[in-house]
């Protein structure tokens, strides 16, 4: 159901958007989406291609005035990051989401929005069904599995394209315009420690983590926002004697862990020793840590278990957690200060029966300033005897600041808002970077209306920046 004071203009984009909201599309599930958007150009008479990858492109012809025109290609995702409260019941892969309004912002109900990049693929469906809108022959292709990997990039069929242009729409602050992007790669680690049965006289205890903002490990890595790993870590560290149980934490490569577990054994008699290392580690973490994680928790609960790793093995991971690095690493000096150069997400931990299972990702501009830290994460792994897996890396897009399509947008964006955008490179592994490597000649901008807290269950679009969004679209596309 959507809220009583839900947009209305522009009327297709706000109406697809809705729709798109209600069709449950985590990465490598996108075959509903995929079916909306074909139903769509059905209707409409468009034809479209499929690629062996799955992704998608819609060719729709070019208004009367504008057939002489060369092909734009539009593109977007299809897939979001499936993120939601512990508190919150939500299956991803049936339920459809709740939409909410609050002080001028759309978000979801507990979970992430999927604005990223559903309002981009509603702003090109409603390029495809709004009759009223000029423009001159569009591609629009809609990819798969980008928030896992950008995989549907990287298997690409480029020849289902014939533009030498494109703009993606799978950014996310108005005003701004963006012609480069970072590249990233990334690794799991495994390694299997022996659990034993331990002394009847030990208490098991749970320590619970909620309440950090998580959120974007690229466009927000350098908020130095709390790493739910990092602090169970700390937890660890500071209860002498313990004895791991399990550990988990992190949901994505690309998200910045909010809330996890640990259960562990200790001595018992231990409850108020435990309850005061919690309430210090809380509120040392709390003199440091940014508004937005201000709602940090930890509980301590009674469990059950009957092996625990040893307390030399437990000291091993709480050490391996220490050292592994997380975060921003580098900054630019040439561009704005908060623009990254090289950063790194200690994503996802899971302890279970021994079995240790890490994953982290990094993100970079210059392939080669990413090498020394490639070097120092799988020289830890090989210290701490961890199986190394490499994660399928991409490509970055080097800013073209003499870029014709820049111009373009740059003197439109005056024109009609008056005022220059900030011309930006982002720190995310937008598609653009590897399409660009698929089509070296490709002019390509990107932009898109404002959108917080992508990746995180405070996921929220800016509604006032979606109709000067819509108009500086459909105005560039007239001029292209």
């Amino acid at each position: 159901m959507r809220p009583d004071n839900y947009p209305e203009e522009p009327r297709h984009l706000w109406e697809h958007f809705y729709q798109i909201s209600q069709i449950p599309r985590p990465s490598g599930e996108e075959a509903a989406m995929r079916q909306y958007i074909i139903d769509q150009a059905k209707s409409g008479g468009q034809s479209w291609r499929i690629d062996d990858a799955g992704n998608l492109v819609v060719f729709v012809a070019a208004t009367e005035e504008m057939k002489e025109r060369e092909p734009v290609i539009v593109q977007n995702h299809l897939d979001m990051v499936a993120v939601k409260t512990s508190d919150k019941e939500h299956d991803f892969h049936t339920d459809p989401l709740t939409l909410q309004i609050t002080d001028g912002w759309l978000g979801a109900d507990r979970t992430t929005l999927g604005a990223d990049n559903g309002l981009g693929c509603a702003a090109a469906l409603a390029l495809m069904t709004d009759s009223s809108i000029a423009h001159p022959p569009l591609e629009l292709l809609f990819t798969v599995d980008e928030e896992t990997g950008l995989g549907g990039a990287l298997n690409l069929d480029a020849t289902m394209m014939s533009g030498s242009r494109m703009l993606n729409l799978d950014t996310e602050d108005w005003n701004e315009l963006y012609i480069g992007c970072a590249g990233g790669g990334g690794w799991e680690f495994e390694k299997s420690y022996t659990t034993n049965v331990f002394d009847g006289s030990r208490e098991i205890w749970r320590v619970s983590l909620i309440g950090l903002a998580g959120g974007h490990s690229g466009v927000q890595i350098h908020e130095q926002l709390g790493n739910a790993i990092k602090m169970l870590g700390q937890c660890l560290h500071a209860f002498d004697g313990a004895q791991l149980i399990s550990l988990e934490a992190g949901v994505a490569h690309n998200v910045i862990p909010r809330e996890g577990n640990l259960v562990f054994a200790c001595a018992a008699g231990q409850e108020f020793l435990l309850a005061d290392i919690l309430r210090d580690l809380r509120a040392a973490w709390l003199e440091y840590l940014p508004p937005v994680d201000c709602g940090l928790e930890l509980s301590l609960h009674r469990d059950m278990a009957e092996r625990a790793l040893s307390v030399e093995d437990t000291a091993e991971i709480a050490d391996l957690i220490a050292l592994f690095p997380h975060g921003a690493q580098s900054y630019n000096l040439q561009r704005p200060a908060d623009l990254v150069d090289l950063s790194i997400n200690l994503a996802g931990l899971r302890i279970e029966e021994g079995n240790l299972w890490l994953e982290s990702s990094f993100r970079f501009f210059n392939p080669t300033q990413s090498q020394p830290l490639q070097q120092s994460v799988e020289a830890i792994a090989r210290r701490f005897g961890l199986a190394i897996t490499p994660g399928g890396g991409y490509p970055g897009w080097d800013p073209d600041f003499d870029s014709a399509l820049l111009a373009r947008g740059s003197a439109l964006h005056e024109r009609l808002f008056g005022t220059a955008p900030a011309i930006k490179a982002i720190h995310a592994g937008l598609e653009c970077g590897i399409l660009k490597s698929k089509k070296p000649t490709i002019d390509i901008l990107s932009f898109g209306p404002t959108i917080r807290g992508a990746h995180s269950p405070a996921e929220r679009l800016h509604i006032e920046t979606v109709p000067p969004f819509w108009q500086f679209l459909t105005e560039l596309l007239i001029e292209m």
